[in-house]
């Protein structure tokens, strides 16, 4: 039998939705920042040649730096200000994670509660400063060398006053998407980080299906191929949304207490997502992937321009060819990464023995087992388990798809990293939607209930 709060989330309907003054203000609050961020990624740095920029996206399309290119949103090929996207900022966050994690005196400021949250923020403002301005400078200095190798000057005016003025606009760019993520979170709906990365990601979808329809149209692209891609794809999309809603409940049971019924004892379910990590993983498994790419094929065109043949200019550029996107190792390195962050953040966003303690305080258990540390005990086994499931679920659903864009020269856009981050963040915030309508709509019960009331009297 569906309880009360099913019967109305299932009567949401348009016009409750009109009647939500907050969560249209929210609403329209986090598209006049999308909007924003789209326009910042047709910004471009200051002494740029846009023609020389052309030039350059076209020989280094295919490869790695394309990811970085979808994730900011193609402000990257434009070379614009926040051309670096968010991408420093979820590498500075995953470093103050883990350090966290394994350093007492961090450990001990995130256990303050909200200003040990805050202390960690600024220093996760502090390292996305400093990511920022290490990959923002060989940026530029790739940019510069990039005219001595291809023959067209992508600089106009060569120095340190570009290679300045350059870095400081990445920085204020990346700078600033940071704090306008923030403010999607607080002020709007969902989560202002993901959104970011997801609208980076739609941007490109229109121009992935032109290519898609073109590439059939032209003989490219084998028509029979591209019908399986698109039922592929849907496949996948339903795929995705099962596994996200999917769930391992665990029976949570309370004394018997005293009520108009009699004496009952209460129960309730403990959700363990099977993905509990969510689409975190594989966005931090891609960002610590891109750091080093994105500075070793930029500094590859500083030493090809300078005719370099020692070991360095070697060294950098057998680690692009080797990790190019596709390689084996990079789907190697992207899987390990994959996995080990969906038991890290698992870890993090879970704590069994929180967890066990809270049920012992009010009173609850599991059937069977002890309060306490076999509660803790058992609550760590079942989520190392499901974690095992969720990691494999997101591996394949990374990895597999990458490998048949890059063996069957598909454009990239239709990945499953893509996918996985698009369908999930639009779960994530139509989940907020409702929950918002739903609180609109207790409060409306609630009033017509006082309403009632003080005409009763």
């Amino acid at each position: 039998m569906a309880s009360a709060a099913d019967n109305l989330a299932t009567s949401i309907s348009l016009s409750k939705f009109g009647k939500a003054t907050d969560l249209k203000k929210r609403l329209w609050f986090t598209l006049g920042a999308l909007v924003i961020f789209r326009m910042l990624s047709y910004v471009p740095l200051p002494g740029i040649d846009p023609t020389a920029l052309d030039l350059l996206a076209q020989q280094t399309q295919g490869g790695v730096m394309d990811f970085f290119n979808t994730f900011s949103g193609g402000a990257l090929e434009r070379m614009s200000i926040i051309a670096l996207g968010v991408m420093p900022y979820i590498t500075a966050s995953i470093v103050v994670q883990l350090a966290s994690s394994l350093s007492p005196t961090l450990a001990a400021i995130k256990k303050e509660g909200e200003s040990g949250r805050k202390k960690l923020n600024q220093y996760t403002r502090y390292g996305t400063v400093g990511l920022t301005a290490v990959q923002g400078y060989f940026i530029v200095v790739g940019l510069e060398a990039f005219g001595a190798s291809a023959g067209a000057q992508a600089v106009v005016e060569p120095g340190l006053v570009f290679r300045i003025g350059a870095v400081i606009s990445l920085i204020g760019g990346t700078m600033f998407l940071m704090w306008l993520g923030e403010q999607i979170t607080s002020r709007g709906i969902g989560n202002g980080i993901s959104l970011i990365i997801m609208a980076g990601i739609v941007a490109h979808l229109p121009t992935t299906l032109v290519q898609l329809f073109e590439g059939s149209r032209s003989g490219s692209l084998n028509p029979i191929n591209v019908v399986l891609i698109m039922v592929a794809v849907a496949a996948l999309v339903l795929f995705i949304c099962f596994m996200e809603r999917a769930q391992r409940r665990i029976l949570i049971q309370y004394p018997k207490r005293q009520t108009a019924r009699g004496v009952q004892a209460e129960r309730s379910h403990l959700p363990l997502k099977i993905n509990t990590a969510g689409v975190i993983p594989p966005i931090f498994a891609s960002s610590l992937l891109l750091m080093p790419l994105t500075v070793s094929q930029f500094a590859g065109q500083d030493a090809a321009a300078g005719g370099g043949s020692g070991w360095w200019s070697e060294f950098l550029i057998t680690m692009n060819q080797t990790l190019q996107h596709g390689s084996p190792t990079y789907m190697l390195l992207y899987g390990l990464g994959i996995i080990f962050f969906s038991f890290f953040y698992t870890s993090v966003v879970f704590n069994p023995e929180e967890t066990a303690d809270n049920l012992k305080r009010y009173g609850g258990f599991i059937p069977g087992i002890r309060p306490g540390k076999n509660t803790e005990t058992y609550f760590d086994y079942v989520l190392t388990r499901i974690t095992v499931i969720g990691a494999a679920y997101l591996t394949v659903i990374c990895l597999l798809p990458e490998y048949l864009v890059s063996a069957m020269s598909i454009p990239f856009y239709l990945g499953g990293t893509s996918l996985l981050i698009v369908v999930n963040v639009t779960m994530d915030t139509v989940t907020q939607i409702q929950s918002h309508l739903l609180a609109h709509q207790y409060g409306d019960l609630i009033k017509k209930a006082k309403l009632k009331g003080g005409r009763a009297r």
